[in-house]
């Protein structure tokens, strides 16, 4: 594949398959024997990365060994330690993997940034990965990831826990039952302002202790330590070098049953309406808008227009929902017999109108499933994942070319994704891949 240019993240287990319909082929193949138990690593010990080692570990079968955190002196990983007794705990992601031989799986839940470097090296040692939303920080990277996952035959799942819920499977099922025709346009927004319009203070601050700064920047490029929670450890999210912005955090969750809905693919242009990131933070308003080639489950071409922030759809698009109030986060699928209003923080299943028109329908009987314990049982042989990274990757990469249009405000982008190069405006193309720093290089990327 040509090397693009260079830049410097419950209910009873299901183990059958998705029980909805989408356009992609996501079977993979475990490679644990059904009776085994998964010995697990992770690579995180607080915030989101608490969350998922709680939800993993509440499967029997599933056995916490390692984790890796670079913040020594969190109270969650002193907790951990009084539950997880006998788990081994690392400050360096590689010495983990370097030492424990005995690894079936791990999840990666870090910062951004690092998700690409951690997720390949896990592949590269035959480790089935549970990844955290985005898939990676770069679009190169998420390709990466997906090919490596798929010639190895590994057992993955993004982190897209909505993804297995009752209400987005929905979605997807009704859209591609035809229940509101042919889609023709989507509109998808948060109210999540994930960014900073200020410049990055000009000091050096001390580095807490139990801390290792350096390995925290990992892949990025070595600066000094701000303190007051600048980087480390919530606003890591607003930072170019470090997060995805508000699309990157969200995008991944509720552009999800859309992207599975209607199987869109290479885009015919991207175009950002909203003032960029500035020279080290993302923006807190982004309007940006996807045309696609149609499939069969959309008009001849279709268009998706991502809104964070302050920024909402035009009122001729809220229009359509009949005067109900638009949910902080959620999307508005417009097809030729009717629209769908799905709300992602509201409601329990997707609102059809007019409703007059679709009083009588019948919703199909889907069910929730345990987006982890999916992940636990297939290791195990059971079952498979309904968000591998066959499907994750691709869904990544449109989030993530979403993300890199907002650095090229009013400008319609071209992209060819067989070669993972915007083709009309080169410099773009810098933000395709990241070169890591010197020492922190994996084989892969």
């Amino acid at each position: 594949m040509p090397v693009p240019s260079r830049i410097t993240r419950r209910t009873a287990l299901k183990t059958a398959a998705a029980t909805f319909t989408a356009p992609f082929v996501w079977r993979l193949h475990a490679n644990a024997a059904p009776s085994e138990t998964v010995l697990h690593a992770s690579f995180g010990a607080d915030g989101m990365a608490d969350s998922d080692i709680r939800s993993l570990t509440a499967s029997k079968n599933l056995k916490l060994i390692a984790v890796a955190e670079v913040d020594q002196s969190k109270p969650a990983l002193a907790n951990l330690k009084k539950k997880f007794p006998d788990c081994r705990i690392y400050e360096d992601y590689r010495v983990l993997l370097d030492k424990e031989k005995d690894l079936n799986s791990v999840n990666v839940s870090t910062p951004d940034h690092m998700h690409g470097s951690i997720g390949m090296r896990a592949l590269n040692r035959g480790l089935n990965v549970y990844g955290q939303k985005p898939l990676t920080q770069t679009i190169y990277e998420a390709r990466r990831l997906t090919e490596v996952a798929a010639e190895k035959k590994l057992v993955t799942q993004m982190g897209i826990q909505i993804h297995s819920a009752r209400k987005h499977k929905l979605v997807v099922k009704l859209i591609q039952d035809g229940a509101i025709g042919k889609v023709k346009e989507v509109h998808s927004w948060s109210g999540k302002s994930w960014g900073d319009t200020t410049a990055k203070p000009n000091r050096k601050d001390p580095i807490p202790a139990g801390f290792d700064w350096d390995r925290w920047l990992g892949v990025a490029s070595e600066r000094p330590f701000i303190g007051g929670e600048y980087y480390h450890p919530g606003n890591w999210r607003k930072r170019l070098d470090f997060g995805t912005g508000t699309f990157g955090d969200m995008g991944c969750h509720i552009l999800d049953p859309v992207f599975g809905a209607i199987g869109v693919g290479n885009p015919l242009s991207i175009r950002s309406e909203l003032p960029g990131p500035n020279a080290d933070n993302w923006s807190l308003d982004v309007q940006v808008k996807f045309v696609f080639p149609g499939t069969k489950f959309t008009t001849d071409t279709v268009s998706l227009t991502w809104y964070n922030g302050e920024a909402r759809p035009p009122k001729e698009v809220v229009a359509h929902i009949a005067g109900m109030k638009l949910d902080f986060q959620g999307s508005i699928l417009i097809g030729t017999e009717g629209v769908m209003y799905s709300q992602y923080d509201s409601g329990l299943v997707p609102i059809l109108l007019p409703r007059e028109k679709f009083k009588d329908v019948k919703l199909p009987d889907l069910k929730d499933d345990n987006h982890y314990l999916q992940f636990v049982e297939a290791v195990r042989g059971n079952g498979t994942t309904s968000a591998p990274f066959s499907y994750a990757g691709p869904l990544t990469e449109m989030v993530l070319l979403g993300c890199l249009a907002t650095r090229f405000p009013k400008t319609d982008l071209k992209w060819d994704t067989k070669t993972l190069k915007v083709t009309n405006v080169e410099e773009a193309n810098a933000f395709v891949r990241r070169i890591p720093r010197k020492g922190w290089e994996v084989e892969g990327l």
